[in-house]
C-alpha cells in the first residue's frame, strides 16, 4: 500500500509518517518510481508506535524497542529479554522528571501566594 493509505488506515498524518521513517521506526519498500510501498503490518506497526509515544516515550527509544514487542497497541507484549529493565529504567527516568516539575510547581505557587490576590 502506499502512504496515502497507511495514512488513511491509521488517521496519521502522512507528513507524520514520514517523519516515523526518518526515525528509522517505518521501512517502506522503496519502487523504481520513488513512491513508498508500505506492507500490511505497518498499519499495526503505526498503532504501536502512537501508543508508545503517547506512554512517553521519545522516538529514538521507540526505534529501540518496537522490535521487542508484540499484541495490540493496547496490550503490547515485551518479547527480548532486557526490554523490561530498559522500560523500568525509562520509567524511573520519567519519575525523577515528574518529581522535578512538583518541586518546580511548588515553588512557582511560592512565589504567586506571596504576591496576594491579584
Amino acid at each position: 500500500m502506499r502512504i496515502g493509505e497507511l495514512s488513511r488506515r491509521t488517521e496519521v498524518p502522512v507528513r507524520l509518517l514520514r517523519y516515523y521513517e526518518e526515525q528509522g521506526l517505518l521501512t517502506p519498500t522503496r519502487l523504481p518510481s520513488g513512491y513508498r510501498e508500505y506492507d500490511p503490518q505497518d498499519v499495526q506497526a503505526v498503532r504501536r508506535i502512537r501508543s508508545l509515544l503517547a506512554a512517553g516515550l521519545n522516538t529514538a527509544t521507540i526505534a529501540t524497542v518496537l522490535p521487542c514487542l508484540e499484541g495490540d497497541p493496547d496490550r503490547l507484549v515485551p518479547i527480548c529479554d532486557d526490554l523490561v529493565a530498559d522500560l523500568l529504567r525509562e520509567r524511573a527516568r520519567m519519575t525523577s522528571a515528574i518529581e522535578a516539575l512538583e518541586i518546580s510547581r511548588h515553588l512557582l505557587d511560592t512565589v504567586i501566594t506571596a504576591a496576594g490576590p491579584a
